[in-house]
């Protein structure tokens, strides 16, 4: 179910529908506005976190998805390809004030892109960062690296601009 500020919006512009199919625009707009996340996950170590770039598009269904690239030998890697795995993220600007402090929280599954997946994901990704195609190297090992689609299931928006603790959350309807 779609929640905004505690009330549900029907609106032309897709906040949300009656079914909460779609994610709120200020989410989608705020997703779209950062380039990296904190990624947490736990392993058999433990709890972790890791930095990565991301890009953002429409996944399959309902509600956002983010594609970042990271490789399966690393620890985060390893652990995002365990069956099951579910991770926890956040993205914000650094420097904020807190009176006007914005981020994202949010929770999900990830998944490795294979195929026309991989390839429709690859250029969501290189054109959110056109430096990976701009250079030969970089591509290369970028193109031999492990492509990822993180689906959140509920994501939570904070904007203290619009007064502090303000919220919007959303989640993806549950379904096949």
């Amino acid at each position: 179910m779609a929640e905004t500020s505690g009330t549900e919006d029907t609106d032309a512009a897709g906040v949300a529908d009656a079914d909460g199919a779609l994610c709120p625009e200020a989410i989608r707009r705020a997703l779209a506005g950062h380039t990296t996340m904190t990624l947490a996950y736990v392993d058999e170590d433990g709890p972790q976190a890791c930095a990565v770039l991301y890009a953002t598009g429409a996944a399959a269904g309902a509600g956002p998805a983010l594609y970042f690239v990271t490789a399966t030998t690393t620890r985060h890697g390893r652990a995002l390809a365990e069956p099951g795995a579910r991770v926890a993220f956040t993205a914000q600007r650094d420097g904020q004030e807190w009176s006007g402090l914005t981020g994202l929280q949010g929770r999900g599954c990830c998944r490795t892109l294979t195929g026309d997946e991989r390839a429709a994901g690859w250029r969501i990704y290189t054109e959110r960062f056109p430096f990976v195609a701009a250079d030969d190297r970089l591509r290369a090992a970028l193109e031999r690296t492990a492509l990822w689609e993180l689906r959140p299931d509920w994501l939570r928006l904070i904007d203290n601009g619009q007064g502090f603790g303000h919220k919007e959350e959303w989640r993806r309807p549950a379904g096949p």
